[in-house]
């Protein structure tokens, strides 16, 4: 029987699966943690350990993989991460071929990800749909007319880069007020460390009138410093032990589930600037679907709610769409991995 070998390469974690051809179920799976800095050479051993431990003498037929940052989906090279250093122009496809004699096929995770909820998950009877991840990072992946839709150079769906505050914070891609510099994870811990970090606790412990709140709301999101006049940070500081080092995106998603007014603010701030993008995003292309995955899709009622109100109203009246999460959760992009190397079955 035809076995298949899907990998995710992402940017805080790896994982790898094996699966019959036409099946639902992981015949082996296991994933993995990334070390604290790692770059491209610790991420290459610790997949490979990964691999040989699921074959354990299967012999796969071809190799899927889902990575995370830019990728030449033509060659399966890997342009760079921007969250794992050294892996600029790797010729990732090239290299698992040589070493298990198979053939493979390499492209980005959220591409791989809008597959796999399209042939297995919440895309399922869908023609046109995006796929969204929030997690470390935030990408988009395009299916479109029942095919991916990479653009001319690969590089379609970027929504995480897609400017939102033009005078917001800096992100990593240098610009101010993109969707991932405001939404994914590690800068959602950033903004509520930052403020922790410098602001007396008094003073960040004044509550502002709810009205006030709600207009800043409906105006866009107020700017971090503002953030800090809010009432909040007790939760989050509990959480922590007082080491605001150890903050991370999902214990400010618990802090705010828990009632902190300061992670909710930052929450509503993450879904107010995706659901922006979003919104704008249903205006230019107008997919059926939305397709929500990532850790940070987990964050409760405060983020779901908060996204599709300001989606729904940055978008047109007369564009409907739907927001969902995904069905296939974190393993989208490895399934995915599994869809995108049956395609290569077909071609043979």
């Amino acid at each position: 029987m035809t076995l298949i070998l899907a990998l995710d390469f992402g940017g805080t974690k790896l994982a790898a699966g094996i699966a019959h051809l036409g099946s639902r179920e992981w015949l082996r799976y296991e994933r993995r943690l990334s070390p604290a800095n790692v770059d491209a050479k610790t991420d290459l051993e610790i997949m490979r350990s990964l691999i040989y431990s699921l074959l354990q003498g299967i012999t796969p037929s071809v190799i899927g993989v889902s990575f995370g940052g830019p990728v030449d989906a033509t060659t399966g090279t890997v342009r760079l991460s921007h969250h794992v250093a050294g892996w600029e122009n790797i010729p990732l496809k090239e290299l698992l071929e040589a070493e298990f004699g198979i053939p493979a096929s390499v492209d980005n995770d959220a591409n791989v990800a809008a597959l796999g909820e399209y042939r297995f998950g919440a895309g399922q009877g869908c023609h046109s749909l995006f796929y969204i991840t929030v997690s470390t990072g935030v990408g988009g992946g395009w299916i479109l007319n029942g095919k991916p839709w990479r653009g001319t150079s690969g590089m379609a769906g970027e929504i995480g880069h897609m400017v939102v505050d033009p005078n917001g914070p800096v992100c990593l891609c240098g610009k101010r007020g993109c969707v991932e510099r405001l939404a994914s994870g590690p800068y959602m811990a950033q903004n509520v460390r930052e403020i922790l970090e410098n602001v007396d606790v008094q003073a960040a412990s004044r509550r502002v009138p709810q009205r006030h709140r709600q207009a800043s709301v409906l105006r866009g999101f107020p700017p971090l410093k503002q953030l800090a006049r809010h009432r909040g940070g007790e939760v989050l500081r509990g959480l922590v032990g007082d080491n605001l080092q150890l903050l991370t995106g999902q214990l400010v998603s618990q802090a705010a589930a828990d009632g902190d007014d300061l992670a909710k603010e930052v929450l509503y701030q993450a879904a107010w600037a995706l659901g922006v993008g979003i919104g704008n995003v249903a205006n230019l292309m107008n997919p059926q679907r939305f397709i929500l995955g990532g850790g940070v899709t987990k964050a409760g009622e405060i983020f779901w709610q908060g996204l599709r109100k300001v989606a729904r109203e940055t978008a047109l009246p007369e564009v409907t769409f739907e927001i969902v999460p995904a069905a296939l959760g974190d393993e989208a992009p490895l399934w995915g991995a599994v869809a995108l190397a049956e395609s290569l079955l077909t071609m043979k």
